[in-house]
């Protein structure tokens, strides 16, 4: 049995405050998830003889640190299924870009060998089982546009309008764990509510608590953020980093527009590529994105 082409969707985090740290070093969050159409690609084969692998190696990934290998061992290890899989993955989400690329495949795994192995766990077992793999993991499991809190397991559904999305990913990978250790980070934001956040326009809400520590590790993301917000500026488009980074953003109201932003910034570039006197930021990705209402995957747990 076989099941091919399957999404892991990136995430967009649409404001990120720290408010606390708990004894044991984890970070209380409060933030609001949206899935965008940047995707990641899984394909699995089922195997009979219980064995879990994977296609081909993921570069800087080893066995043991690759989520994806992570969650089919623990999902077979909660069922006891005596089945196996190989697993293919095609990356299409930036690592280290913020967009929450490894969890969103850790939660596809998750998903899809519940259906193929035929486990039939619900979402809560699954959500459950996807915590211990990272904080972001329960939120692609939950499948909806979310407010987050606590490190990230406390999911409340809401409903987002429709929006576009410029993504750009400056030449920068920045470690999450090197964020979140830096003594500057700021722990201590005040506590909002979902209906704080429902009240205000969605990108205009709040910050991210980790863009100033970013910004002061990597100089060349603040370069590129302060350069898209040049070219943006005059539109009234504001541009906010995703996560921990390295990826920013900007919202549109039509796909249309985030197009458009795209195409006339590419040109850009290239103009400033064949002049010596004219510079910009290095980019590995400006794409155009449109915001998901729901996982793609969401229909596929039944309760």
């Amino acid at each position: 049995m076989t099941l091919y082409d399957v999404p892991a969707p990136a995430k967009l985090n649409l404001f990120l405050h720290v408010v606390g740290r708990r004894a044991d070093g984890y970070h209380l969050l409060q933030t609001a998830f949206r899935f965008i159409d940047l995707c990641d690609t899984l394909h699995f084969d089922a195997r009979a003889d219980g064995v879990i692998s994977r296609a081909r190696d993921l570069p800087g990934v080893p066995p043991e640190q690759d989520l994806t290998l992570r969650a089919a061992h623990a999902l077979q290890r909660a069922t006891g299924t005596k089945q196996g899989v190989q697993i293919g993955l095609e990356k299409r989400i930036p690592q280290g870009g913020g967009l929450g690329g490894g969890s969103s495949d850790a939660a596809t795994v998750l998903i899809a060998l519940n259906r193929l192995w035929g486990t039939g766990l619900s979402r809560r077992e699954l959500m459950a089982l996807a915590l211990p793999l990272g904080a972001d993991v329960p939120v692609f499991v939950f499948g909806q546009s979310a407010f987050a809190q606590g490190v990230g397991e406390e999911l409340a559904a809401v409903t987002l309008p429709e929006r576009a999305y410029l993504v750009a990913q400056p030449d920068a990978s920045v470690p999450t764990a090197e964020i979140f250790s830096a003594p500057d980070l700021t722990r201590d934001s005040s506590y909002i509510t979902i209906a704080d956040f429902l009240a205000s326009p969605t990108f205009c809400f709040g910050r991210n608590d980790l863009e100033p520590v970013v910004y002061r590790l990597y100089p060349e993301v603040l370069g590129a953020s302060r350069w898209l917000a040049e070219q943006l500026g005059p539109q009234g488009i504001a541009v906010r980093m995703s996560g921990s980074g390295a990826c920013l953003y900007a919202e549109f109201s039509e796909l249309s527009e985030a197009v458009l932003a795209k195409t006339e910034i590419t040109a850009i570039m290239r103009g400033a590529d064949k002049k010596i006197s004219q510079t910009h930021p290095r980019f590995r990705l400006v794409q155009a994105c449109t915001g998901l209402a729901e996982h793609p995957l969401r229909n596929w747990i039944a309760r």
